[in-house]
């Protein structure tokens, strides 16, 4: 039997705000759910003009710009498969913890609309979440 490709970080983060839009009538909040385009290969041209306007590497992949309980929002690294965390990765995901916000690493768009919606219920109860 063949196998089946393995989806990408783009068709996982693709997969999640289809399902962020059938969900903003329960949770409207969805609606300041966002990608931050940080990664991905670039013309050399457009990474010299990106790296002046200071956009850093290993920043989350998804941002939710909304307080729960003590946290001042939640940022969301994406991950496909079996894929890891980056150095620069971690150093912000733990930075972003330090100051308030609750930070998770889903693999899989399933894992993160866990995360979205315990967040949203204000039913987590851990500083941060990994290996979902």
């Amino acid at each position: 039997m063949p196998r089946l490709p393995t989806p990408t970080e783009s068709d996982e983060q693709i997969t999640l705000f289809q399902w962020v839009e059938l969900q903003k009538r329960k949770y409207p909040e969805l609606e300041l759910l966002y990608h931050i385009p940080n990664g991905g290969h670039r013309h050399k041209t457009t990474a010299i003009r990106l790296k002046a306007e200071e956009v850093k590497p290993g920043v989350p992949d998804l941002c939710l710009p909304v307080a729960r309980g003590a946290y001042h929002g939640l940022y969301i690294e994406l991950k496909a498969g079996k894929n890891g965390t980056t150095d620069n990765q971690d150093r912000w995901l733990q930075a972003l913890t330090d100051n308030g916000y609750f930070t998770a690493v889903c693999h899989g768009w399933e894992a993160a609309t866990k995360v979205i919606q315990n967040y949203l219920k204000g039913a987590n109860t851990h500083e941060r979440t990994t290996g979902i």
